[in-house]
């Protein structure tokens, strides 16, 4: 099994780089899915994070407000600890089961955003980063996630900078350009790790 870590700031396009991945047959997995997964309505993780912020995050349905629970802890980088302290640790349990679950001559990519940040780097045979210019990033977060410059920025200084991303990176590939210049880059990448895997 070759342990792959990927990563790219927020609107880099890790997510579309994740799904080309999948379909050339590596095994997924999303740790933005599982962190949604971990605080839905009646698990645990949920109940840990409105004693933490209290009922105000939920909404009326019960669910996880997370456009307002974001406003609270992407401004404030002892709130964002406290929510991380809450969920790392159960995404951690949950990806750890998937990876088990997944055949030994397989690809495992685990689709990590916050793997620089978080020193996570060590737990992969590989990094793969998707690297965009800062320019790029805010532009698309504007344009196509519909968030407001200030909002963009925000979130962008809440994550690493671009030079230490790609100080962890063993692969890199770079989003700048259009979705057509992404593919083959993908293809190269997907090549190099099916060749590592079946090395052993």
């Amino acid at each position: 099994m070759l342990k792959v870590g990927l990563t790219g700031g927020i609107g880099a396009g890790k997510s579309e780089v994740s799904r080309m991945l999948a379909g050339y047959g590596a095994v997924l997995i999303d740790a933005d899915r599982i962190a949604r997964e971990v605080v839905e309505p009646g698990t645990a993780g949920l109940d840990a994070v409105v004693e933490a912020f209290g009922a105000g995050i939920l909404t009326p349905e019960g669910t996880l407000d997370r456009p307002k629970l974001g406003s609270i802890v992407f401004a404030d980088s002892e709130r964002l600890a406290a929510l991380n302290a809450i969920v790392h640790p159960l995404v951690g349990a949950r990806s750890a089961e998937l990876e088990k679950a997944a055949g030994p001559d397989s690809v495992v990519v685990h689709d990590v955003p916050l793997l620089t940040e978080n020193g996570l780097a060590p737990l992969y045979d590989l990094v793969v980063v998707v690297d965009a210019a800062p320019e790029t990033q805010l532009d698309r977060l504007v344009r196509l996630r519909g968030m407001t410059e200030q909002e963009a920025r925000a979130r962008m200084a809440a994550q690493a900078t671009r030079e230490e991303r790609r100080a962890v990176a063993d692969l890199v590939i770079d989003n700048d350009g259009p979705i057509e210049a992404l593919e083959p880059q993908v293809r190269s990448v997907w090549g190099e790790l099916a060749r590592r895997a079946a090395a052993g």
